[in-house]
């Protein structure tokens, strides 16, 4: 019979603790556990969570993959279409909440899911009303200053940013919000509508989206004071929009995911580093009009789709090394 090392070229070890700084491909047997173990890459992967209550699109997120929150949206099977209902994750599943006080889609929000904020949207019209969330219930607060629709927001509830949108066209506007009024900020370089973003009020990022121009691969960053457009290695892969995104993402940490082309929507997902976007993990389920939530390396895809409507929630987990138990005596 072969020995590892006959096969391997390389002889298991036998020591009292794991190694501190083992390499990839690494194996030993651990005396004093009397198991066989080896370091190894876990994959990226993107797995199922648990659903929705209420299947819907058009509805907006924000928070981390183990506690977040998505509301509003749209839902043929509810009337009115347009909903105010609200929901919280807590890594496994999804519990009702307070409701909006006001019913809408498409709209922008952002921060944790103890102290988020959500503004604009469609009601229809186009909505300027703002509300903010304890954990428990919706407060509302000032009314952003051009009432828009399908944007972006960053940042905290009492350090808040939105930009783009759909004004009476994809629009360049950006304002800040302190907790209780906006002020207008900067326009964006290019005008976009159904946009992603991510980033603090002084940190904020925005890319994807579209304007009569067509699809936007460009990405821009904000300072606080003035929005800049990336160099061309930092667009992204595949240009599209009604996308998601990791909202509790930086500027040099980012996640992608769906968004139109595509049919209700497609699978691919871009992780940004700071400097360039990388294809990784694709998604289950084609989809666009979905909410987001997490970090580049641990996000959330829910709902979506432009009919039928999704209830199914995917979880985002990047790949990473760890130590594997094998066998134990």
């Amino acid at each position: 019979m072969s020995t590892f090392k006959e096969i391997r070229g390389t002889l298991i070890k036998s020591v009292s603790s794991d190694p501190a700084n083992p390499e990839i491909g690494e194996m030993w047997y651990n005396s004093s556990t009397l198991s066989l173990k080896g370091y190894q890459t876990v994959a990226t992967t993107w797995a199922s969570g648990g659903a929705l209550n209420t299947a819907r699109g058009q509805l907006f997120g924000s928070g981390t993959q183990t506690a977040a929150i998505a509301a509003g949206g749209l839902s043929p099977a509810l009337s009115p279409s347009t909903t105010n209902l609200s929901e919280e994750y807590n890594g496994t599943s999804w519990t009702e909440g307070n409701n909006l006080n006001t019913a809408r889609r498409v709209a922008a929000a952002a921060g944790p899911q103890t102290a988020a904020f959500v503004t604009g949207g469609f009601l229809p019209p186009n909505s300027n009303a703002t509300e903010n969330y304890n954990g428990t219930s919706w407060t509302n607060s000032g009314n952003l200053g051009t009432a828009r629709r399908a944007f972006a927001g960053a940042g905290t509830q009492t350090a808040g940013l939105v930009f783009g949108g759909f004004v009476s066209a994809a629009s360049t506007n950006s304002e800040e919000y302190d907790g209780s009024s906006w002020t207008a900020g900067n326009v964006l370089n290019i005008a976009t509508v159904s946009n992603a973003g991510c980033g603090t009020q002084t940190a904020g990022f925005n890319f994807s989206g579209s304007n009569p121009g067509g699809l936007i691969s460009q990405t821009e960053n904000y300072n606080g004071t003035s929005w800049t457009t990336n160099p061309s290695p930092q667009n992204i892969g595949t240009a599209r929009y009604s996308t998601a995104a990791s909202t509790a993402g930086t500027q040099t940490a980012a996640l992608l995911f769906g968004g139109i082309p595509g049919g209700n929507g497609v699978t691919t997902t871009e992780r940004y580093d700071g400097s360039s976007w990388t294809t990784t993990a694709a998604m289950a389920n084609g989809r666009s009009y979905m909410a987001g939530a997490g970090t580049s390396a641990s996000a959330l895809a829910v709902g979506g789709g432009n009919g039928p409507f999704l209830s199914a929630t995917e979880e985002f987990t990047e790949g990473f090394n760890a130590t594997k138990t094998f066998t134990t005596s």
